[in-house]
């Protein structure tokens, strides 16, 4: 059963409160949100401390883990998914193989978010393989700029024709002019592969002012990349960049806008509130 948006974020806090889980002060907590109005099959390289690295995420449905730091890993979303009983399917965009659990990145073109977990977090949104589905990555309770990444508009719905992916008639996908044309200037190699001769195309214009924190080419390094200490991090699908999202942290809730933290005697009210509604991902 899905959980409404406003009731999402108590929603995860419950189940983690639940679990009994105690979050180690070195680790990163991750919160995955499904906000699309489709499943959403997320892949995660490497994914061993995500699920293996893949599972289905439902509308309105919400995942949480955590992440040691020295992780370096990407996440982005799969879409038009199905998977037989033993994990082997086929997916429309994103695809890492036939494989339910990633071993691999996925295939272009998707949109990815990528971190590189250290003293000092490194975080990025990037449209350089194309774009499949809005992500936005928001670092919560951290120290540092800690700004949020990536794209919360969908670049399906004004991607250029030779660049579309259709299926059944619909745009699924915005391939990069990289992947289509496969020259250097749009791939930024050979004489184009420096910052200075790399430059942004009528191209990569498109997919900036659509997403305008996510890389749209190689080296549009000053307005896509980010760094935040400390922090845990909500992705989350299709995001309508208005409601806030928030993350469970030494049996506390810490949300985005706010640094006010909502204490037990909530939980236990959320908890009469929600129980017959809650599902757990296992």
């Amino acid at each position: 059963m899905a959980i409404n948006d406003f009731l999402l974020p108590l929603f995860l806090t419950l189940v983690i409160a639940s679990s009994g889980a105690r979050w180690a002060e070195c680790a990163r907590i991750f919160t995955i949100v499904n906000s699309c109005k489709e499943t959403v099959w997320p892949g995660i390289t490497p994914g061993d401390n995500f699920n293996g690295g893949g599972f289905a995420l439902k509308s309105g449905q919400s995942i949480v883990f955590k992440a040691p730091v020295g992780w370096s890993g990407r996440i982005w979303g799969r879409s038009g998914c199905k998977f037989d009983k033993k994990g082997n399917g086929t997916c429309q965009t994103g695809a890492c193989g036939t494989a339910l659990q990633c071993g691999a990145s996925g295939a272009t073109p998707a949109t990815l978010a990528e971190f590189t977990l250290a003293q000092l977090d490194f975080y990025d949104v990037s449209l350089v393989d194309g774009f499949n589905l809005p992500v936005t990555v928001t670092p919560i309770n951290g120290k540092g700029n800690c700004s949020v990444a990536g794209c919360d508009g969908d670049m399906r719905a004004s991607c250029p024709s030779e660049l579309a992916v259709k299926a059944n008639g619909k745009v699924v996908a915005c391939r990069s002019a990289c992947d289509v044309f496969n020259t250097d200037e749009y791939c930024c190699r050979g004489v184009y592969g420096n910052p200075r001769t790399c430059q942004p195309t009528y191209y990569s214009k498109k997919f900036k002012q659509v997403c305008p924190t996510a890389y749209s080419y190689a080296y549009d390094d000053p307005s896509s990349i980010f760094t935040c200490s400390g922090t845990d991090y909500v992705i989350t699908f299709c995001s309508s960049g208005k409601r806030p999202v928030c993350t469970y942290h030494n049996n506390k809730l810490f949300c985005s806008g706010s640094k006010s933290m909502i204490n037990r005697r909530w939980h236990v009210m959320i908890a009469v509130v929600l129980t017959a509604t809650l599902w757990i991902i296992s």
